[in-house]
């Protein structure tokens, strides 16, 4: 089986083409032939080494990637789903070793793996898994109230459009931060109030919100640099495992996508979410998966809206 990965950590060249043995189906699981694997800023830190502490146990290659679309190849007698071999589906992969997303096939439980969304190619479909449920795990951790108000930095971002497009659909008043070339972008995502990203956003969201926030969902990984922006008692759902000094009662909610990962009804529900136009997929670039560290670059340059993706 085809899949990319690395033996050694490194730069976008690292990365290349293993051959593995095919995944077998154990019970509960569901075998997906892929078609499409979104690139993801977890993908270039696993290539990079940057969490070698998680892999000592383990032999190489490892094979990154959290995102996945394709067709049903294969489900176990006593897996839990209404899905049908051949059917069109969408999943998220926790990584482990040779475990990835980059690969032609995968085996995961079943209450990974949902029905890409009606309408959507299956390209545009593996963007949603990961930051679809990182997004929503940051909401459920603030578990605001409709009416109260949300700020998210890096909002132009996947992740900070799918939390600004969650946010609106739930009531709340969106402050998100913007450059100037991805204002028309944000605003359209659904945010109330737009600030300059960059140094000094928590003054900037302050001065629209004198109060403060009620949370703030920290997308830009600004960590302990946005703390002015929420009021006495908030909280901050932070994306890469940030739990800074608490201060004035605000609380930090660190989010970790894979306390989520067999949440088959909140995947579902992103499914069904993206269906009806509440969420919008978008796809930067596409690249034969042999072309991945090109994947990789373009992601680690900066800038791009939307996710690149992987074909197989």
């Amino acid at each position: 089986m085809r899949t990319i990965g690395v033996t050694e950590f490194g730069g976008p060249d690292a990365l290349h083409v293993v051959d593995l043995p095919a995944p077998q189906v154990g019970p509960g699981q569901i075998r997906v032939r892929v078609r499409a694997a979104a690139v993801n800023p977890t993908d270039t830190a696993l290539r990079a080494g940057w969490h070698r502490e998680r892999t000592q146990d383990l032999d190489p290659p490892f094979v990154p990637g959290m995102d996945v679309a394709g067709v049903v190849a294969e489900i176990a007698a006593d897996a839990d789903t209404d899905l049908r071999v051949g059917d069109e589906v969408m999943a998220i992969v926790v990584p482990r070793g040779a475990h990835g997303g980059y690969s032609a096939e995968v085996v995961l439980p079943a209450a990974s793996v949902v029905r890409i969304p009606a309408g959507q190619s299956l390209e545009a479909a593996a963007t949603l898994p990961m930051n679809g449920l990182t997004a929503r795990c940051a909401l459920d951790e603030l578990a605001l109230e409709p009416g109260r108000t949300l700020a998210v930095t890096g909002a132009a971002g996947t992740l900070g459009c799918y939390v600004v497009e969650l946010a609106k659909a739930e009531g709340l008043r969106v402050v998100a931060d913007a450059a100037p070339k991805d204002e028309e972008l944000v605003r359209g995502s659904g945010a109330d109030v737009l600030v300059a990203r960059g140094d000094g956003v928590a003054e900037r969201i302050r001065a629209e919100v004198p109060d403060g926030v009620d949370g703030l969902v920290d997308c830009a990984v600004l960590d302990d640099a946005v703390i002015g922006a929420v009021r006495d008692g908030g909280g901050i759902a932070t994306v890469r495992g940030f739990a800074g000094e608490p201060e004035r009662g605000v609380t930090y909610h660190p989010v970790l996508v894979v306390h989520y990962h067999q949440e088959r009804a909140k995947l579902d529900q992103l499914r069904a979410q993206a269906e009806a136009g509440t969420l919008t997929l978008r796809v930067a670039a596409t690249y034969p998966a042999e072309q991945a560290p090109e994947a990789h670059r373009l992601l680690e340059a900066g800038g791009t809206r939307g996710r690149a993706v992987l074909t197989f």
